[in-house]
C-alpha cells in the first residue's frame, strides 16, 4: 500500500507542475504544431481551440518539440514567476531555433496580452504574439509571420467565446472534459492582472454549452468541469431565435449560473457536473439548492477566501469580509451537509499584512478546516491595482515562513478530513490508473478526493462504490464493494 502514497500532492503555488503538452495528432497534414500551456485550466482548455482552428490551416499536433514546425507557449502572468519560467524555456527554444532557422516560435495567452509588443519588438524572442481573445487571426497571423512580418493581436474582444469552435481533445482521458462557459472577469481584485489580460466578463450561450455537454456524453465522457474565471457571475440574456429553447426549459428571462447547472446536469444522471471557480460573494442560495437537488451535481466547491483578515480582505477588493465568507460556508455546510468538499487559495504577505491578521488567515483555516488548498505568497505583479497603490513591504523571508505555516495547517486538515472518510463507501467515476500503481485504478468521489482502489475487472469510465480503509492527506487508499 505504502507505493500509492500519494497520488496527488498539495500545490504551494498555482503555477507548480501546471504545465501541459498537447498529444499527437496525425492526419497527414503538411506542418507540425506543438502547443505547451501554462497555468490555468482555462489556458489549457485554450490550446484546444488553437489545435481546432490550426487543424483547418494544414496543421497536425506533436507532442515532440523537435518534429514541429510552429512551437506555441501559452503563456500565464498570475505570478512573476510563472513569467519568468516561460521567458526561460523561450530561451531554450531559441538555441534550438538556431540549428532549425525555419522554426517559428509564438507566444499566446495572458503573458502575450501583458507584454504585448515587449517580446516581438524588443527582446526578439518570438515570431508571433496574440492575446486570448485573438485565436481566430492565427492562420492570419502565421502568414504574416511566414513572410517576415511581425505578427501581433492583443485586442480584448467583448464578444468573443468561442462557442462554435468545438475543442481538440486530445490530452483528454477520454471520461473527464472542460467546458469553457465564459471568459474574462469583472472582479477587479487589487492584486489580479486577469482583468487587463483576458478583458471584461461575457458569457456563452447556454444552448452552444449543453449541446457541448451532449456531445461529450454521446462519446462516453461521464464528467464534465464548468470552466470560468468567475461562474457565479455567468448571465445570459435570450435573443429572439433562442427563446423558444429556453421555454422548453422552462426559463423565460436571464439564464443564471443556478439556470446553466440545472441544465446540463438534465443532460443524463449518468453525467457528474463539476464548476470552477466560485467568488465567496456571488455564488447564490439557488445554486446551493441547484446542487442539492441533483445528485450527479458533485458536491465540491472551490471557494478562494485568499485572507482571513477583513482589513486585508478590502484592500484586496474581494467584496466580502471575514465574517461574511464565513457565513456563506455555513450556509454551504447546511445545504449540502459536511461532507461537501470546500477548497481555498490563500495569499500570505499581501501588502501591509501584519503578524496579527496573518493569524486571521489561521484562525479562519481552524474555523473552516478545507480539504486542500492551493497556498502561495504574495506575488507583485506590473499594472495591477495593488502594484500602483501600495508597496510590497513584507520582506519575502517573512512571506515564505508564513506560506510555511499555513501550509503545515493545511496539511493537518486534510488529513483530518480524509480519516473523516475511511470505513465509509463512496462512488468513484474511474479516470486512469493510479499514477503509483498499474494494479490500481484512480477516480475521485463527489467531493473532488481522489481515490485508489485494486482493479479488478473495472474499467475506464465505471462507476464503482468503494469502501475507504486507509488515507493519507492527499489520497484515499480502498477496495471496491460488491
Amino acid at each position: 500500500m505504502q507505493d500509492l502514497i500519494s497520488d496527488i500532492g498539495f500545490v504551494e503555488e498555482k503555477e507548480a507542475a501546471s504545465i501541459q503538452v498537447l498529444g499527437d495528432q496525425n492526419t497527414g497534414k503538411a506542418r507540425k504544431l506543438y502547443i505547451e500551456s501554462y497555468g490555468c485550466q482555462m489556458n489549457f482548455a485554450d490550446s484546444e481551440i488553437v489545435a481546432s482552428i490550426l487543424q483547418k490551416e494544414g496543421f497536425d499536433t506533436t507532442s515532440n518539440i523537435a518534429e514541429a514546425d510552429l512551437v506555441f507557449l501559452n503563456t500565464c502572468s498570475i505570478r512573476d514567476k510563472a513569467e519568468q519560467t516561460v521567458r526561460h524555456r523561450l530561451t531554450q527554444i531559441n538555441g534550438l531555433k538556431k540549428k532549425k532557422p525555419e522554426l517559428m516560435v509564438g507566444v499566446l495567452g495572458c503573458m502575450a496580452e501583458r507584454l504585448k509588443t515587449k517580446l516581438l519588438e524588443e527582446e526578439k524572442m518570438v515570431d508571433l504574439v496574440a492575446g486570448p481573445d485573438a485565436y481566430r487571426d492565427l492562420p492570419g497571423l502565421i502568414n504574416q509571420a511566414d513572410e517576415g512580418e511581425k505578427a501581433v493581436n492583443t485586442f480584448l474582444s467583448r464578444e468573443e467565446t468561442y462557442a462554435d469552435v468545438a475543442p481538440v481533445r486530445l490530452n483528454s482521458n477520454g471520461v473527464t472534459a472542460f467546458i469553457s462557459i465564459m471568459r474574462g472577469c469583472d472582479n477587479m481584485c487589487t492584486f489580479c492582472v486577469v482583468p487587463f489580460t483576458r478583458g471584461r466578463e461575457r458569457s456563452r450561450d447556454p444552448q452552444s454549452i449543453v449541446r457541448e455537454a451532449q456531445e461529450l456524453f454521446d462519446q462516453g465522457y461521464r464528467e464534465v468541469t464548468l470552466l470560468g474565471q468567475n461562474v457565479d457571475s455567468y448571465k445570459w440574456s435570450a435573443e429572439e431565435n433562442n427563446k423558444a429553447w429556453l421555454e422548453k426549459k422552462g426559463i423565460t428571462s436571464v439564464v443564471t449560473f443556478a439556470h446553466l447547472l440545472e441544465m446540463v446536469a438534465q443532460v443524463s444522471p449518468w453525467l457528474r457536473v463539476r464548476f470552477s471557480t466560485s467568488h465567496p460573494k456571488d455564488i447564490t442560495d439557488d445554486v446551493l439548492y441547484t446542487m442539492a437537488r441533483y445528485e450527479n451535481i458533485c458536491k465540491y466547491i472551490h471557494l478562494p477566501v485568499q485572507s482571513g483578515n477583513s482589513r486585508l480582505l478590502e484592500l484586496m477588493n474581494r467584496g466580502y469580509t471575514r465574517e461574511w465568507y464565513l457565513g456563506k460556508v455555513e450556509k454551504i455546510r447546511e445545504v449540502l451537509g459536511d461532507d461537501c468538499g470546500l477548497s481555498s487559495d490563500m495569499i500570505t504577505g499581501f501588502c501591509t499584512e501584519t503578524e496579527d491578521e496573518h493569524q486571521d488567515t489561521l484562525t479562519l483555516m481552524d474555523a473552516v478546516v478545507f480539504d486542500f488548498s492551493y497556498m502561495f505568497y504574495y506575488s507583485e505583479r506590473p499594472g495591477t491595482l495593488a502594484a500602483k497603490k501600495w508597496a510590497d513591504d513584507v520582506p519575502e523571508e517573512t512571506k515564505k515562513r508564513r506560506l510555511s505555516e499555513i501550509i503545515k495547517k493545511q496539511n493537518e486538515h486534510s488529513r483530518l478530513r480524509n480519516q473523516r472518510d475511511v470505513g465509509r463507501v463512496h462512488r468513484v467515476l474511474i479516470e486512469g490508473e493510479s499514477k503509483r500503481s498499474a494494479d490500481y485504478w484512480q477516480g475521485r468521489n463527489s467531493a473532488n478526493k481522489v481515490v485508489v482502489f485494486p482493479k479488478e475487472s473495472f474499467r475506464k469510465g465505471d462507476y464503482v462504490n468503494v469502501r475507504v480503509d486507509d488515507c493519507t492527506g492527499a489520497t484515499l487508499i480502498g477496495q471496491a464493494v460488491h
